[in-house]
């Protein structure tokens, strides 16, 4: 996200209370916005509507197939997105910009070959033996399509940093789909939990052809290169590791729960534990944050240290490139202190606020026992992530794949031991899991530090590497045979 760095400059360098408060918000904006419209227009379809009123088994119904196209949504689409994005990276540095139209298009055909291969069979199974409407069923499968196309197209917006039109768009598909909602249910008399359904749906396709018409208008010829995209997830095949890892880490200390006698199933398809989910989903929303702060302090300080280096490394002295090293990871350090720092204030002021009116809004009992150890778990698992786009910065694939594995592995084990213990101790597994990671990417950060030099100037090959029959180590006679 280095195109707002600029802008944030601009923004912070004034110093003051308002341009603070202006900077926090752009932040914001420009990277968890669309995900707060999304949460804002859910929970105002449910009270304008009356959603409570609702039955039970239409609730949950609802619910459970929300929850399952978000997080099915984003793990479908994890394998692909990072390699992707280091593609068109690349494609945009090298000004090829013919190159990105095939890179589209071949990610487009992964992110649905596979969403369409997971997502169909379920769908079978809920209508054949959940017995669940046909009509219903297709609305849900649409909604989750169109959410990864949502998800998909982001990326390539993001790269252009294009970063307001995204929430501009999210905002507008929002809006779109709480009118619709109203429409349906107090016009044309829809169910409720349907027309939520449908109503989001549509708001999502409406964001994904938007994205789309986007992406067109700025790039508009075809190169045809696909086998050369291909060639990438072959070449860096660590970043689909670590990506799908790290967003599967996100919630599959979930999975684990999902398996207890505490699990509910509805309409014998979907599996979920209502109070883990919960505690969930507000511990993650309790350190949120760190991801604003985190992109804020990198875009308008570590930067401009990493520029730095590299500028020395291509025509400065050596002392120069020490100096310029030594400078750079003094900032790295600092930035992870200070969004520990930070973030820990923050995540306190919300755990207090949480624990003292939540409970007031019916999240009580269970939820709050289990939140704690989540909202640490979460706390840290942030910081890990910090870590990992530091390792990305060095070109340290290895180290960010180990980071990511050991992280899903330790959370995995960790939450099948959780749900042995009392309820307080439900979140040990991600808490165990994050903290494995983040020691791992902290010791390859220093591994890093120390052998950097080594990884700039040795690495690499002069000669471009060729297959072939190896030549003979002979190169020349040294006495000429006499002729006669």
């Amino acid at each position: 996200m280095a195109g707002i760095g600029i802008r944030l400059h601009r923004i912070f360098s004034k110093n003051t209370v308002a341009t603070d408060l202006v900077g926090f918000g752009y932040s914001t904006m420009v990277t968890i916005a669309p995900m707060l419209l999304v949460i804002t227009t859910v929970f105002l379809m449910q009270y304008f509507l009356g959603f409570s009123k609702v039955g039970y088994a239409e609730r949950e119904l609802y619910s459970c197939t929300i929850l399952y196209i978000f997080i099915f949504g984003l793990l479908t689409a994890s394998p692909f997105n990072a390699v992707l994005s280091k593609y068109m990276s690349d494609v945009i540095y090298n000004e090829t910009y013919d190159d990105i139209m095939p890179c589209y298009f071949v990610g487009l055909f992964l992110n649905l070959g596979l969403s369409t291969l997971l997502g169909i069979p379920f769908c079978v199974h809920e209508y054949l033996v959940g017995e669940v409407a046909l009509y219903y069923v297709f609305t849900g499968f649409c909604g989750y399509i169109s959410l990864v196309l949502v998800f998909y197209s982001m990326l390539y917006l993001s790269i252009c940093k294009d970063y307001k039109k995204i929430s501009y768009y999210f905002f507008f598909g929002m809006v779109v789909a709480f009118v619709l909602s109203l429409i349906l249910v107090r016009l044309l008399r829809f169910a409720v939990g349907y027309a939520m359904l449908l109503s989001l749906t549509i708001g999502f396709f409406l964001i994904a052809c938007m994205e789309l018409a986007k992406v067109t208008s700025y790039f508009r010829s075809n190169s045809g290169k696909y086998k050369a995209v291909l060639s990438y997830f072959k070449k860096y095949w660590p970043l689909v590791i670590t990506n799908f890892m790290y967003i599967l880490g996100l919630y599959v200390h979930n999975f684990v729960f999902w398996t207890t006698d505490m699990r509910m199933i509805v309409v014998k398809s979907f599996v979920c534990m209502q109070p883990y989910d919960m505690a969930s989903c507000i511990a993650m929303f309790t350190n949120i944050s760190a991801s604003v702060i985190f992109i804020t302090r990198v875009e308008m300080h570590f930067h401009e240290r990493y520029k730095a280096y590299s500028e020395a490394v291509i025509g400065g002295r050596a002392m120069d490139i020490d100096n310029a090293k030594k400078r750079m990871f003094r900032q790295l350090a600092g930035e992870l202190m200070n969004l520990v720092r930070i973030q820990f204030i923050v995540t306190i002021i919300l755990f207090i606020f949480c624990v003292s009116f939540l409970p007031a809004l019916g999240f009580g009992g269970l939820v709050m026992k289990i939140f704690p150890c989540l909202a640490a778990g979460y706390f840290v698992l942030f910081v890990m992530y910090a870590e990992i786009i530091f390792l990305y910065y060095f070109s340290d694939l290895k180290g960010a794949m180990q980071t990511a594995v050991l992280f899903c592995l330790v959370t995995i084990l960790g939450s099948f031991v959780a749900t042995k213990l009392p309820e307080i101790w439900y979140g040990l597994g991600l808490f165990l899991g994050a903290m494995t990671g983040w020691t791992v990417a902290y010791l390859r950060l220093r591994y890093i530090e120390k052998h950097l030099d080594a990884h700039i100037f040795c690495v690499g090959s002069i000669m471009e590497k060729g297959k072939g029959e190896r030549p003979g180590n002979k190169v020349f006679d040294r006495y000429e045979e006499k002729r006669g």
